[in-house]
């Protein structure tokens, strides 16, 4: 599968990796206009909190975490013995998931990925839903990394708002990151329902907690995907290498 060129500019924003080492910002992503949308990279680079651990209590399965950052969430599901894997396509990211106890790789969500068509649950989680800037796409990607019926947990933004720019890694303090954007979305919980809607996935889910946003969506059944396999072979050979148990982690 071939990946979308977004994540190069994220992966060499210096000022990105240099937080995630420091475990602090100022960190932001700004759009063309300016306009600068705080990222948290304090939250990020600690423990999982109560309200991260309580999205954590509602996966099931094999949890794949896209977009995992510093990985307190895969470390997190490793210490309760769990299967998990973390993407991130920033090395520095990778490096400290892994210093964490937390499995993860330097992949995009749109690259090659163990386990496809065999996660439990797959999390996005700190504004992922943006990841590509294009929801749509990012949905149909998902459907074909979770098992039928498996389960997404999102992270929306605490507004109302359906979102494309292109924006760039900067660290105002310090000097921006460098001259390359890539596309990312916001979305709130409205337009992340009606995009899973119409992309045929089923809302079981919203709540906030800790001023914070999510929503739990269900992709196709084993029947619907059956019917789905009739136009879409991509689906049909999915299911036929699913196999027993939470393995996908080890089918690389």
């Amino acid at each position: 599968m071939t990946s979308t060129p977004a994540p190069a500019a994220w992966a060499v924003a210096d000022p990105y990796a240099t937080a995630l080492r420091t475990g602090r910002g100022p960190l932001f992503l700004r759009r063309a206009d300016g306009w600068l949308l705080p990222l948290d990279v304090e939250r990020w680079c600690a423990h999982a909190d109560p309200v991260d651990l309580d999205v954590l209590d509602r996966c099931e399965g094999a949890v794949l975490d896209v977009g995992c950052g510093p990985g307190r969430l895969v470390a997190a599901l490793a210490a309760r013995g769990r299967t998990a894997l973390g993407i991130d396509v920033s090395e520095a990211a990778v490096q400290h998931a892994v210093r964490l106890g937390g499995q993860a790789l330097r992949r995009s969500v749109f690259d090659s990925l163990p386990g496809e068509g065999r996660w439990g649950t797959v999390l996005l989680m700190d504004g992922n839903v943006g990841i590509g800037g294009d929801p749509r796409a990012l949905l149909r990607r998902l459907a074909g990394l979770l098992r039928p019926g498996g389960l997404l947990i999102a992270e929306t933004a605490p507004v109302d708002i359906d979102e494309r720019a292109e924006v760039q890694v900067v660290d105002v303090a310090h000097g921006d990151g460098p001259d390359g954007t890539f596309p990312w979305a916001r979305l709130g919980t409205p337009a992340l329902l009606r995009h899973a809607r119409r992309a045929g996935w089923r809302a079981v889910g919203q709540w906030t907690a800790g001023g914070r946003c999510f929503v739990a969506l269900r992709s196709r059944s084993a029947s619907s995907s059956a019917e789905a396999a009739k136009s879409t072979a991509v689906i049909s050979s999915q299911r036929a290498r699913k196999p027993a148990g939470e393995t996908p982690v080890a089918s690389r």
